[in-house]
């Protein structure tokens, strides 16, 4: 209903400007180039973690350098994984990421429940999360230690963030995407700093912390895969080019580039400033902070420790852009397969933005601002790796299923199900460590199932209920594109007397 919905509202351009799988009607257009994309990865990955608490891994892995192996391992691993999505990406190219490849592999069912998890929970709870972490840290040069802003504050500033960005996201995808590079370059500038300050730390002489407690400690067979598991959180969002490969260019060459460049780059700074941080910090500081980089530049960067805090917020509000732009195609993708109302399938004729499903997004994330999110996140964290592995067991899947369909990249078999057996492991593991909290959101998870056969494969609903979201679904387009649609209709109007005079 929502493609059909969508192709009577304009025609397609088509052309290099045209999106993959639309021969007609209001498509997502090609404006997504390799810098970009490059963007996306690394804005989306570097939030405020590796700012904040790269304690987390360290007191895990037992030791400094077991700790360094830990976040190379991560990068390693997700660099695998985003090969492997580059198969899938080139393979099915159109917007949604791992719903639309578990969709095409295992049916409806399957990618609902992703779908589910993701539109109910993951997505409005990360990024109300990152959201809160801006607004906190833009309010630290207000409120310095020991002060806490104060908590409507920090609400206000995190909802004006989400609606500013929902509302550029809106307005043009060039601009979203100018602030994603633009923000993304900032982080990269921070870290960088930090890697030079520890760098010039070391270089003049001030080695005693780092030799002195590299080979401290020792690795346990309980807490390195615990650090993985920390550590790979750190790496989320390596997989978000594929929720907008509808709108790369050339995304044959592009996605493998964006992924090549993006996840070696991210794996070393991320190893780089560990090392700064045990350069400067002995491990016992490290695990006591709950602000490395502000502990860490009050130690070796002087004045400068006053802009850390406004380098968090820089690199938080850049890393929710980029969740916010995946977001609403994640939307889109769900809607156009009737998972979702049609009306989150329509796109801006001006813009070509999928403007009520960014303002859906948008909405529920500002609901979750005043939920206890990290407590919700606990439940479903094993969601994000099952569906990851859905998504890889699609691939694996589609292989001995369709070993005909086109593949412009296709990796070696061994790669894929390294990954998998990866996610498996990540899977069980919370299973294991929290069965209360996992149980939990294995039940939030199968909730959808009632509402897969009541919303998607019961045809019969009562009339007022139909009537009812009609006109609800319905309200919200034709107040958006008024205008548009005024115009849109004149011209058929138009055409259809030309036809009839000649």
């Amino acid at each position: 209903m929502a493609d059909k919905t969508r192709s009577t509202t304009q025609p397609s351009t088509g052309g290099e400007e045209q999106g993959l799988g639309e021969e007609s009607g209001v498509s997502l257009k090609r404006k997504v180039t390799l810098l970009h994309g490059v963007s996306i990865i690394v804005g989306s990955i570097i939030g405020s973690g590796i700012f904040v608490s790269p304690g987390g891994v360290l007191g895990y892995a037992g030791s400094p350098l077991a700790a360094l192996l830990v976040w190379a391992g991560c990068g390693i691993f997700c660099t695998v994984g985003a090969l492997a999505f580059a198969e899938l990406g080139t393979m099915l190219p159109s917007t949604g990421g791992e719903y639309s490849y578990i969709h095409t592999a295992f049916g409806g069912l399957p990618a609902f429940l992703t779908l589910w998890v993701n539109v109910v929970l993951i997505r409005p709870a990360t990024q109300a999360v990152v959201a809160l972490t801006f607004a906190e840290y833009s309010l630290a040069l207000a409120f310095p230690a020991p002060c806490h802003a104060p908590r409507l504050a920090v609400f206000l500033l995190a909802s004006c963030g989400l609606c500013l960005l929902t509302a550029i996201n809106c307005w043009s995808v060039q601009l979203s995407l100018r602030i994603q590079t633009v923000f993304t370059a900032a982080k990269l500038l921070a870290l960088f700093t930090i890697i030079a300050a520890g760098g010039v730390h070391l270089a003049m002489g001030n080695t005693q912390v780092l030799t002195e407690h590299m080979l401290a400690g020792r690795p346990s067979a309980d807490g390195v895969p615990l650090a993985f598991y920390s550590g790979l959180f750190a790496y989320g969002g390596w997989n978000y080019l594929n929720f907008v490969t509808e709108e790369l260019k050339d995304p044959y060459r592009n996605l493998p580039r964006a992924i090549s460049v993006a996840l070696p780059l991210v794996t070393t700074v991320y190893v780089l400033a560990n090392v700064a941080y045990l350069a400067v910090l002995p491990p016992a500081a490290l695990l006591a902070s709950t602000a490395v980089a502000v502990a860490f530049a009050r130690e070796v960067l002087g004045p400068l420790q006053y802009w850390v805090p406004v380098f968090v917020a820089l690199s938080t509000f850049g890393s929710l852009n980029g969740i916010l732009f995946t977001s609403g195609r994640l939307f889109l993708a769900g809607a156009r397969e009737g998972h979702l109302p049609p009306a989150l399938a329509y796109i801006h004729l001006k813009a070509k933005t999928p403007v009520p499903a960014l303002l859906v997004t948008c909405l529920l994330s500002m609901v979750m601002l005043e939920v206890n999110i990290f407590f919700l996140i606990n439940f479903l964290s094993f969601a994000l790796w099952l569906t990851i592995g859905g998504a890889v067991a699609a691939l694996l899947w589609l292989r001995y299923t369709q070993p005909h369909l086109p593949r412009p990249i296709k990796v070696h078999l061994a790669l894929p199900v390294l990954v998998l057996i990866g996610c498996v492991y990540l899977v069980v593991v919370p299973v294991v460590q929290e069965p209360g909290s996992t149980g939990l959101g294995v039940l939030m998870t199968l909730a959808g199932i009632p509402v897969y056969v009541l919303g998607v494969k019961c045809h019969w609903k009562p009339g007022y209920i139909t009537s009812l979201l009609g006109k609800l679904w319905h309200i919200l387009p034709v107040w958006l594109y008024f205008e548009e649609w005024v115009c849109v209709y004149v011209c058929v109007c138009l055409r259809g007397e030309e036809g009839q005079e000649h």
